[in-house]
């Protein structure tokens, strides 16, 4: 039996000091290789796509220990991040595999809570999560607008198949009643609707599911917190006062039935002029990020007035915003702080390891 080499030693005891994003876990099993040879260090570990926005952060923070404690030791330390294959688990009793189920929800309409869902659905889809989006406004459905999909959604092997939209899984109440006809449900017939939107829908296993909220606080947000563990929700408002108001009063809902609020998104915070390239503060600025301070939520970033961007979801264009260098970096941004914000709450609380399910 051969030693073991003391530099890989080393390199794998400081490496079990790194949390995993995903679990908060140390990396002790997500290390797949550390070779020590010829005045070289090679590290190979490995990340879930749960966590795939985070890959830049993660290599860097990696790079950076092992070169403050091993770079007199070596000439070269090279990292590579590699992809950890570690698969969702049910989430309660309604079969649905998720790692994380997020509510993207607003306290009034029209703040553009559809418009964020899609994009934040597209910005961890683009980053290489596993993503689906479950449009849960059953009374104004527009991420089918949105989104640029069309289509009856069909059964097989009862159950629910959803239809695609770039590589993301969508289900809509608007796939399933005729374009422009208004759905006239109470509580009882809500509930059964988002049960079998949750639980009859082939979603196959995802990273997460977003989920777009009705707007204001009502029956859907208790469903939903009945039939499944919900990661969160994230609030979208305008920076305008009587928006932030009801975006107020949707976290202190939220709050009340025990359903954590991982942060709050500004969208409409400003406009640049075309013309003349000036910032113009149509709504007010800053109002929610004020806020998240003030009660100790994270902020997640803000999403100025665009002509294009609203454009584009009219015409169901929406992946083309990641295209656009004016739009995508407050879109990307979002994501990239809401997985932060996720790792941040799993290094307090690790995620404990799962025994397999039997029968």
């Amino acid at each position: 039996m051969t030693d073991l080499n003391p530099l890989e030693t080393r390199a794998r005891q400081l490496l079990g000091t790194v949390k995993d994003p995903e679990t908060g876990r140390n990396l002790a099993k997500q290390i797949h290789s550390v070779s020590a040879d010829n005045n070289q260090l090679k590290i190979q570990v490995g990340l879930t796509t749960f966590a795939a926005p985070l890959k830049a952060d993660f290599e860097n923070e990696i790079t950076t220990l092992l070169n403050e404690n091993l770079a007199s030791e070596v000439e070269a330390i090279s990292v590579e991040i590699t992809e950890h294959i570690r698969p969702a688990q049910p989430l309660g009793q309604v079969g649905l595999t998720a790692k994380a189920v997020i509510a993207v929800a607003a306290g009034k309409g029209g703040v553009g809570k559809s418009t964020v869902a899609t994009s934040l659905a597209l910005a961890l889809k683009n980053a290489g999560c596993k993503t689906g989006i479950l449009d849960a406004d059953v009374y104004g459905p527009s991420v089918p607008q949105l989104t640029g999909v069309r289509g009856q959604v069909q059964k097989i092997d009862e159950k629910i198949q959803p239809l695609d939209f770039n590589g993301i899984p969508l289900m809509s109440i608007g796939f399933m009643i005729p374009p422009g006809q208004a759905v006239i449900w109470r509580g009882p017939m809500l509930h059964s609707a988002i049960k079998t939107f949750v639980q009859g829908t082939a979603w196959g296993d995802l990273d997460y599911l977003i989920i777009d909220m009705p707007p204001g606080t009502g029956d859907i947000a208790l469903s939903l917190s009945q039939l499944l563990p919900l990661t969160g929700t994230v609030i979208v408002c305008t920076p305008q006062e009587v928006a932030l108001i009801d975006a107020i009063k949707a976290v202190g809902m939220f709050r009340k039935v025990k359903i954590p609020v991982l942060g709050l998104i500004e969208n409409m915070s400003s406009f640049i002029c075309p013309d003349n390239g000036k910032e113009y503060d149509i709504f007010g600025k800053g109002g929610a990020k004020k806020y998240a301070a003030e009660d100790n939520i994270e902020f997640l970033g803000d999403i100025p007035i665009n002509i294009q961007l609203r454009e584009r979801g009219d015409a169901g264009e929406m992946a083309a915003n990641f295209e656009d260098d004016e739009v995508a970096p407050h879109l990307v941004k979002i994501a990239h702080n809401l997985v932060k914000t996720l790792a941040k709450n799993a290094a307090e609380t690790p995620v404990q390891a799962q025994l397999p399910v039997l029968g």
